[in-house]
């Protein structure tokens, strides 16, 4: 049964890799991409930072949505899909070599670094009730358990494998935080920097949510409103986002998808009778 799905998966694989167009496709998504570059948008003292992944994003799916190019179809979205999990080894070594390369830093700076991903564990007990009101089901484990980026990519897609409800359920929010993760996080550094009188220097920690292209983003609103400390803002968001990505790993692990699919299995029955008692009652009405 095994070999049969191993044999499967390869054979996909293989027919994937030999789609010539859709790689070149996505390598013209990407040269477009990296050459337009990084744009900073100031909007009334606002620093709002567009990313490359961005436009590569958006480039793709206006491909894949008009109707002249006839060789990407739903048919290539399936192979890219398939490519992703060849693609995801990598990211795991990746991860892998980071995580160890800097597990002694976790060790210097003593259980208060850990503190910082209780935020983190929070935002799980606020998100996961909403998404389940909207309707989602095992989907929202992946949605809420974490911020869906690239490091929790590799542990839901290893977890519960890439055709799974919870995968899907990360790839939405992976989607829209493409989008609108950096932009949003640029305006909301920009904001709180200008209402909440903290140190500089907690503003660029705080930036080190785990996000390469988050931290980016948010860290140039700081640098545009404390020009004169850029060097330093760079460094402290630096080391918290390499921390984040580091402790973040592990709690994610052993803490954070535990606690959703803990708190997923008791809200899960609550939230879906009142559901379903809704939508008896419009449909009496």
């Amino acid at each position: 049964m095994v070999n049969e799905k191993n044999s499967d998966n390869y054979q996909e694989l293989t027919e994937a890799r030999k789609d010539y167009k859709l790689h070149l496709t996505i390598l013209v998504c990407i040269v477009i991409a990296e050459y337009i570059g990084m744009l900073t948008i100031n909007l009334y003292g606002i620093t709002i930072v567009l990313m490359p992944l961005l436009y590569s994003l958006v480039l793709a799916i206006a491909l894949y949505l008009a109707k002249p190019v006839k060789w990407i179809t739903d048919k290539q979205s399936n192979k890219a899909s398939t490519i992703m999990m060849l693609l995801i080894g990598p990211l795991l070594a990746k991860l892998a070599i980071a995580s160890g390369q800097n597990i002694q830093i976790i060790f210097n700076a003593g259980p208060a670094i850990l503190l910082q991903e209780i935020g983190n564990l929070g935002t799980i007990f606020a998100a996961l009730p909403v998404a389940l009101l909207l309707g989602f089901k095992r989907e929202s484990i992946g949605m809420t358990s974490s911020i869906c980026r690239e490091p929790q990519m590799a542990v839901v897609i290893d977890t519960f494998g890439f055709n799974s409800p919870e995968t899907k359920g990360f790839f939405t929010v992976f989607l829209i935080g493409t989008v609108l993760g950096t932009p949003f996080i640029s305006l909301l550094a920009s904001v709180l920097a200008h209402v909440i009188p903290l140190h500089p220097y907690a503003y660029g920690m705080a930036c080190g949510i785990g996000s390469a292209s988050m931290n980016a983003a948010a860290v140039a609103s700081l640098c545009a409103i404390f020009p004169s400390a850029t060097v330093q803002l760079e460094a402290f968001s630096g080391m918290a986002n390499l921390l984040s990505m580091v402790t973040g790993m592990y709690v994610y692990i052993l803490v954070a998808i535990p606690l959703t699919e803990w708190l997923y299995r008791k809200l899960e029955p609550v939230i879906s009778r009142i559901l379903f008692k809704k939508e008896n009652k419009k449909i009496k009405d």
